[in-house]
């Protein structure tokens, strides 16, 4: 059964992630059922496609059994099993990045990791107020490879930069006031209305100016940039899953504390030195 609903309606198309056990993570299953999605859209002449999770959940982003998995099978070289995979999912950001017609995200429950990535490589991006983000990678001990080139054109350097390093988790509100959600939704009926008025606008434009205008838009030397950076990424995660990953990903699936993370707690900050005010000092 796939993982991936294809609904069509008027020329629309709506993608349903629908692997609720696993949060909709984005597995090798997943990736290629929407990949294949994707391709039908394209090739039925689809006026926009919508990505949207089944049952209330966007995705939680990969799969740490998956992660597991590769690390068990890494080889560490350049044909390491570990960079290949993760490779393979920027190759498909890429291809929905490229799509000539407009993309439009639904995120709803929550989209963490990849599945930032995924709803921040979308033309469009609606959320519940109530939606959770994070780029929690780095609390596992690797790094937001295939996302971050897609993320950084639409979030910027300094953005980007603060949410990896930190890895906090945020609502819709701050990911509206961030530029990562375009459109923000108290209800899940304001959300679907909201969403309706949207396709309804992108109706009234001419199909083949938009995606002449979507063309218009690429540049060439950026893309091949953005491609090298992405198989730089990969090796990188790679080297990560080597090292840090396997102490994070264990710690996840047992429910501890990784070795690394710090017991800092607020009375420490407090205990920290502080300047002393002008009349103070001597």
């Amino acid at each position: 059964m796939s993982q991936v609903l294809h609904h069509v309606r008027e020329g629309f198309h709506v993608l349903l992630l629908d692997a609720h056990a696993s949060r909709n993570a984005l597995s090798p299953e997943m990736v290629q059922a929407l990949d294949a999605a994707l391709a039908r859209a394209q090739e039925e002449g689809a006026r926009a496609i919508v990505l949207r999770g089944a049952q209330g959940m966007f995705s939680a982003g990969g799969n740490i059994g998956n992660f597991a998995e590769r690390l068990a099978s890494s080889t560490g070289g350049d044909d390491d099993p570990v960079a290949l995979r993760n490779r393979e999912f920027g190759r498909f950001l890429e291809r929905l990045s490229a799509l000539d017609v407009p993309t439009v995200a639904v995120v709803e429950g929550a989209a963490i990791g990849g599945g930032l990535g995924l709803a921040g490589s979308c033309d469009f991006v609606l959320a519940h107020s109530e939606a959770k983000f994070s780029l929690s990678e780095t609390s596992l001990g690797i790094v937001p490879a295939q996302i971050a080139p897609f993320l950084l054109e639409r979030l910027g350097v300094a953005t980007l930069r603060r949410l990896t390093l930190a890895g906090r988790r945020f609502d819709g509100r701050v990911a509206q006031d961030l530029g990562l959600v375009d459109e923000l939704f108290d209800t899940k009926e304001a959300l679907d209305a909201g969403l309706a008025a949207l396709l309804s606008a992108i109706g009234r434009c001419a199909p083949r100016a938009n995606q002449r205008f979507k063309r218009l838009l690429r540049d060439d030397e950026a893309i091949r940039q953005r491609g090298l950076w992405l198989d730089a990424a990969a090796r990188c995660f790679s080297l990560c899953m080597n090292d840090e990953g396997g102490e994070g990903i264990a710690a996840f699936r047992d429910k501890r504390a990784a070795r690394w993370q710090s017991g800092l707690t607020a009375a420490d900050v407090a205990a920290l030195p502080v300047p002393a005010n002008e009349e103070e000092r001597p």
